[in-house]
């Protein structure tokens, strides 16, 4: 049997992969990522390049929320920087329409500094957090998606070697059965070849053929199933694969777009709040009435004082009949103004033979000018008649309930209030006493009564023997013909002053030296310790000029002196004397 066998035969399936190879569709899809089969690598890179800015994204985002946050603080710390302290005399300064609007604007950049806590609550909340967690996700699909896009280059990967494994064993196998050909067909020319040689040299060769056969058969099933794969894997999986990454990249890009939207939207929404606070701001400022504060400058300061009456002319001629002028206004000589003394800024005394209260004012408000005494006290009376009412109030609705337990016993026990409503009876009492003391004190400065009425002395009395925290002495206020403003200590709350208080003070003192004359222009009843009665057209000695606070000391023998209004009197001064009293001033001082 003759056996043939060609190597074109053995080559010509090799051809087989170029033709498959060469069956490709030219599809062009747009903005796809199908035809970057090839570059799974720079894909891998690219994406993880979105992740990094989409985090990079986030830091940003959560930066701002942090400023936001630090800036509120610091407007709501200065705004409360700027607050009024409650009960001092600050509070008392803001009821002026400029720092009125100033107040206004603390408490509306207190509202501004809220929404800057707003911009930055809504940023973390839709932008930050929502981002954060997607962000997870997005990491976990992208590994799912490059995990599948390994796992099928593997498999292409192992078709691939497999396809070689094939092709190197078709390759031996047809180089075998070339040389077992040759080989036969040498035995066969050889005639001292013996014929079982040859037939054994030619079955050798049929079994070569046969096998090269077989491994051809093997190696065309493997380089089909290799070209199916591959066609698969650059056509299906590979192309399906990328497009989940592509769609996940846009959803990436998007998502950023969206939470840049989200960013510029949380700002525009508190613009119309923020210009509300804004608008106040300017509403404020726009209410500011300067006319209005220095109306109120004056009723703040406003005495009650009036201005002093002419300087008289002083005849030198006539040693006993000079005018003292200068000892009423003995600062307008300096400055050529008068500037009244009153209260703290007199270096004199304020009350005849009373100490200067260092601590708290009288009760009565005594040492205050006339004006700012009548505003202290309608003040104080509108106060207890507010807790007036309120303890009013609580007695009505402790006897409603009171009421109701008498007519429903099985509520509660009718006795169990009335223990409060007898302590909400005395307060309710001790209220209206001391309403009516505070009235009464009112009606003088209004009335610019000359003496406390008998009716009102009895209720302070009372008052007095109820209240045993009542300050020892207070003053009422008095104002002379001329105009003048004179202070007196009232009766009804005078207390005797231990001797080492004041006798120690006055008693002991060398006589003062008569300094100059005085006339009494008008009767005055000195009721008050320290003070002395004078009738009108009495001749005087004088012995202490006023020093400001509206008092001259006057002798009328050694053993009576005491205080009168200088507005009561007109003073005659003896030069000479006058400088020897100035002198002596000085070296006490």
């Amino acid at each position: 049997m003759e056996f043939s066998f060609s190597r074109r035969d053995i080559v010509r399936p090799l051809k087989q992969p170029t033709r498959l190879i060469q069956r490709t569709t030219e599809q062009t899809v747009l903005a796809s990522w199908s035809h970057l089969q090839d570059q799974f690598d720079n894909l891998e890179k690219h994406t993880q390049w979105g992740i990094d800015v989409l985090e990079k994204y986030i830091k940003f985002v959560k930066e701002r929320t942090e400023i936001e946050l630090s800036y509120a603080k610091q407007l709501r710390n200065l705004s409360k920087k700027y607050q009024p302290k409650k009960n001092s005399k600050e509070e008392e300064e803001y009821r002026y329409t400029s720092t009125k609007a100033f107040l206004a604007t603390l408490n509306e950049m207190n509202d501004y500094a809220g929404q800057h806590e707003v911009i930055s609550e809504n940023m973390t909340s839709l932008i930050t957090g929502e981002l954060t967690r997607y962000v997870q996700e997005l990491k976990q699909e992208r590994k799912s998606h490059f995990h599948d896009g390994r796992k099928a280059q593997q498999h292409i990967e192992t078709c691939w070697k497999q396809l070689e494994a094939s092709k190197r064993r078709f390759e031996r196998d047809c180089k075998e059965a070339d040389r077992a050909q040759q080989y036969f067909e040498k035995m066969d020319a050889d005639i001292n070849v013996t014929k079982a040689d040859v037939e054994k040299a030619r079955q050798q060769a049929q079994l070569r053929h046969q096998m090269a056969e077989d491994s051809k058969a093997e190696y065309c099933s493997t380089l089909q199933k290799f070209n199916s794969e591959q066609h698969d894997h650059y056509y299906t999986h590979i192309p399906n694969i990328f497009q989940k990454i592509q769609e996940m990249e846009e959803r990436r890009i998007v998502r950023i777009g969206e939470s840049m939207k989200t960013f510029a939207d949380v700002d525009r929404q508190v613009i119309p709040i923020i210009g509300k606070c804004l608008d106040e701001i300017t509403k404020a400022a726009e209410s500011i009435d300067h006319k209005n504060d220095s109306q109120m400058v004056i009723e703040a300061f406003k005495s009650g004082f009036e201005p002093p009456g002419d300087v008289d002319f002083e005849d030198f001629t006539q040693p006993m009949k000079r005018t003292v002028s200068e000892s009423s206004l003995s600062n307008s000589r300096g400055d050529g103004k008068s500037e009244p003394k009153f209260g703290g800024k007199s270096k004199g005394k304020l009350w005849p033979f009373i100490k200067k209260n260092k601590g708290a004012g009288p009760e009565d408000f005594s040492n205050l000018p006339p004006e700012q005494r009548r505003k202290k006290l309608q003040q104080k009376v509108d106060e207890l008649n507010r807790d007036i009412q309120k303890e009013m109030d609580q007695r009505d609705a402790l006897t409603k309930m009171k009421d109701v337990y008498i007519k429903n016993p099985q509520m509660g026990d009718p006795a169990s209030v009335d223990h409060r409503l007898a302590e909400l009876g005395q307060n309710i009492e001790k209220l209206r006493l001391e309403v009516q003391k505070f009235e009464g004190w009112l009606a003088e400065v209004e009335g610019r009564l000359p003496m406390r009425t008998e009716q009102a002395r009895r209720q302070s009395g009372l008052y007095e023997a109820q209240n045993t925290s009542a300050v020892n002495s207070c003053a009422q206020d008095r104002e002379s013909p001329d105009g003048s403003y004179t202070e007196e200590q009232s009766q009804e709350t005078e207390m005797k002053v231990p001797a080492t208080d004041f006798d120690d003070e006055f008693d002991d003192e060398e006589p003062l030296p008569t300094i100059g004359t005085c006339k009494a222009l008008y009767t005055f009843e000195g009721q008050n310790e320290g003070t002395i009665s004078v009738a009108e057209g009495e001749m005087l000695y004088v012995i202490e000029e006023d020093k400001g606070d509206g008092w001259t000391r006057i002798r009328r023998n050694e053993d009576e002196e005491g205080y009168v209004p200088t507005s009561y009197v007109e003073v005659y001064l003896d030069k000479n004397a006058k400088d020897v009293y100035k002198s002596l001033q000085k070296i006490s001082e």
